[in-house]
């Protein structure tokens, strides 16, 4: 796919499509990351750690915070 370098305002930008925003999860508004690098622009998204209440979301809310872990047998030189 080729798009076009335009003229916007004072500066320059391009139009990506939406097909192409969608396959790379990224949404309106979202702020990205941009590198050049040998003469290519790269746009990323952003990496953000998630909050504990985003995180207790995906377990439906129930982190089980309390209470004893097996981790299984020793492996290595653990004391246990």
């Amino acid at each position: 796919m080729q798009i076009q370098l335009k003229e916007w305002g004072n500066s320059q930008g391009v139009r990506i499509p939406k097909e192409i925003l969608r396959s790379a999860g990224i949404s309106l508004n979202e702020i990205l990351d941009i590198r050049v690098s040998n003469g290519t622009i790269t746009l990323a998204k952003q990496f953000r750690h998630k909050t504990l209440e985003e995180r207790a979301a995906e377990y439906e809310g129930q982190l089980n915070l309390d209470g004893e872990y097996d981790w299984g047998e020793p492996i290595g030189r653990e004391g246990w």
